[in-house]
């Protein structure tokens, strides 16, 4: 995982890869959130302002039909307005009358610390006098807390007497109500956000799963590629050389030279194919196949007479070059541990989807006897690719390949497919 240490300058660069979508994308999650949250309280900011004063309005309109003038008995008459529900709610309301001398005079008052002070009141009295409409206007109440502010004045028959009502919100609801919001869009805000992150962090990192396999496969490839091509490239350098200048030798040394490029020739092929198809660059064929008969035509390849071939037709489904791969390394490595043994033959059995391999070398290493099939595991000639390369190519055909002590001596190294039958 991208997660674990690792000193590889390219799974570094992943790893910081990472961290910036990351960091992307909290970033672009946070400004939309940002965005969309200013966009929702001013929103928001509207509709309560249209609310407020549409509640305000039904106040001032119940209160104004309780407001009589009587000028024959001395007045106004706010008996009515006490005795309405309207006027003793959640809502502060203040009565002012004004007769022929022009001065204000208090006349009905119902919460009256959730308005203004005078200075206020008076202010908000003389603009509604001279309007024609309701007045809003945004205050404080004598605490200091925002309010919003509804004035209407009423005219009588008499145009020197007037009639102002002023109604007002509960400050404290108010405040209760946009900081529930602001609340709820931060808290809410940052828990997307963080979430965002956490799941850009977790998906960048599965995206990146299979680039950083893919990079840990082509370091493998070279790895492999250098180790194996380093020693025939060597052995090739000493044949040339040692016989270049014998003319009698330069037979025997073409025939060196053509063996160890065949060699390399193979052990190209075989990193390829592996790599190319984990790659998705290539993949597997499933032709019906004559599992004996691939078997014999690869055998052929070697030209050496101590190797002992039997068959019974078999019929198994798969991909031909990868099949000819799996077999050609099952007798690569019987020929690298036989060699112990050169007068023993190599047995190679075919029969009911499975190519058995036995050779009469030094036996199955009980140290590497858990994990033959390993890459890189070795008795100590070879580099562990061959039988690698044997189990992927089984497990890809729904196989499997086993390797286990002979009698007398030896191991036998067994490919096993299922008879006629892809692997679904």
């Amino acid at each position: 995982m991208i997660a674990t240490a690792d000193a590889r300058p390219a799974v570094a660069r992943l790893r910081r890869t990472r961290w910036l979508l990351t960091a992307l994308i909290t970033a672009i999650t946070a400004l939309c959130l940002i965005l969309l949250g200013l966009v929702a309280a001013t929103i928001d900011a509207r509709s309560r302002a249209t609310a407020v004063d549409n509640a305000l309005d039904r106040v001032v309109a119940g209160v104004y039909r309780g407001v009589e003038y009587y000028p024959e008995d001395g007045g106004f008459d706010v008996t009515e307005i006490r005795d309405d529900n309207l006027a003793r709610g959640e809502t502060a309301v203040m009565v002012f009358g004004s007769e022929s001398d022009g001065q204000w005079v208090q006349l009905y008052s119902h919460l009256p610390s959730w308005l203004p002070g005078d200075a206020g009141l008076t202010a908000v009295t003389d603009a509604a006098s001279i309007a024609d409409d309701t007045v809003y206007r945004d205050a404080t109440d004598r605490a200091g807390r925002p309010v919003r502010l509804a004035a209407m004045s009423v005219s009588w028959d008499d145009p020197t007497v007037q009639t102002v009502i002023i109604v007002g919100t509960n400050p404290g609801a108010f405040d209760r109500d946009r900081a529930l919001l602001l609340w709820a869009l931060v808290v809410g805000g940052s828990a997307l956000v963080a979430l965002s992150s956490v799941a850009g962090h977790v998906l960048s990192g599965r995206s990146m799963r299979q680039a950083v396999a893919l990079l840990e496969e082509q370091e493998r490839f070279l790895g492999d590629a250098a180790h194996e091509l380093r020693t025939p490239l060597a052995t090739l350098r000493l044949v040339t050389e040692a016989h270049r200048r014998d003319p009698h030798e330069l037979e025997r040394a073409l025939t060196d030279s053509r063996a160890l490029g065949n060699r390399m020739e193979r052990l190209v092929d075989d990193l390829l194919a592996r790599a190319r198809m984990q790659a998705g660059v290539t993949t597997m064929e499933r032709v019906q196949l004559l599992l004996d008969q691939l078997t014999e035509s690869v055998v052929e390849e070697f030209q050496r007479a101590d190797i002992v071939v039997r068959t019974s037709p078999t019929v198994v489904q798969g991909d031909p070059n990868l099949l000819g791969l799996a077999v050609r390394n099952l007798i690569e490595n019987a020929i690298t541990h036989g060699a112990a043994n050169r007068d023993a033959p190599i047995e190679v059995h075919v029969a009911d989807g499975r190519v058995s391999v036995r050779d009469h070398g030094p036996g199955l290493n009980p140290q590497l006897s858990s994990s033959p099939f390993q890459r890189g595991v070795t008795a100590g000639r070879g580099s562990g690719i061959g039988l690698a390369l044997v189990a992927w190519i089984a497990q890809l055909h729904g196989g499997t390949a086993t390797m286990e002590p002979a009698a007398g001596g030896g191991a036998i190294v067994r490919l096993m497919l299922p008879p006629g039958s892809p692997n679904r």
